[in-house]
């Protein structure tokens, strides 16, 4: 059977509207990665997490800078420490990348570039940096991202700065760097932005492109 000839889409985007808790998600996306086969649809996850730090797979415990009630969870992503929460739209990736005929270096890029593209909307002008994986405006960071590559097909993914309360990120050192300053769309724009209206967005930016010939969504 070839990929065409599957019944199941080619693309499924579950988008959750209730606050999600991060370990439980990630034991979930990582259980999908491991199980799939080659006429598994890919999958693309729209959600907000319950506060909570999280550490990268080779995460240096010296950038949480102080005590916290947070609770620190640990992560086979790549990079370091970062905050998730409400207020932070995140999306992971669970995607077959050879059956896309797509190299690492062209995920992060296409993430990156699908946050500017967003950011775009509103007016924002946006940009990744070569050295330092996401997405800035005037040199604060509004988009982070890192993946887990499993046998070619990826899971994690991004997270983008809605109207987030900052002060998760003050208690580390942002993906590792120290003194990074973080900012949100709602610091940028006069009208009110919301988790929902980025969803609709990024839903129609997947069923427009050519990659995903079959876009079925699901919320719950």
């Amino acid at each position: 059977m070839t990929v065409s000839d599957a019944k199941s889409p080619q693309l499924i985007i579950r988008q959750f509207d209730a606050l999600q808790a991060y370990e439980e998600k990630f034991l979930a996306m990582k259980a999908l990665t491991e199980s799939r086969d080659e006429q598994s649809p890919d999958e693309l996850w729209l959600l907000q997490h319950h506060s909570v730090l999280t550490q990268g797979q080779a995460g240096k415990p010296e950038h949480i800078l102080v005590p916290t009630h947070l609770p620190i969870v640990q992560s086979d992503r790549g990079g370091q420490v970062t905050w998730h929460g409400p207020g932070q739209l995140v999306a992971y990736f669970m995607f077959d990348l050879p059956r896309l005929g797509w190299n690492v270096r062209q995920l992060v890029t296409f993430a990156e570039e699908l946050m500017i593209e967003l950011l775009a909307c509103y007016g924002i002008e946006a940009y990744a940096k070569p050295d330092a994986p996401g997405v800035y405006v005037n040199g604060r960071k509004i988009g982070s991202l890192g993946f887990k590559i499993r046998r070619g097909r990826s899971y994690h993914g991004l997270s983008l700065n809605i109207d987030c309360d900052l002060a998760g990120f003050q208690v580390i050192n942002p993906c590792g760097y120290a003194g990074l300053k973080m900012v949100r769309i709602c610091d940028l724009v006069a009208e009110p932005v919301n988790f929902e209206m980025l969803c609709k967005l990024i839903i129609a930016k997947f069923q427009q492109h050519p990659a995903f010939t079959d876009v079925k969504l699901i919320r719950s």
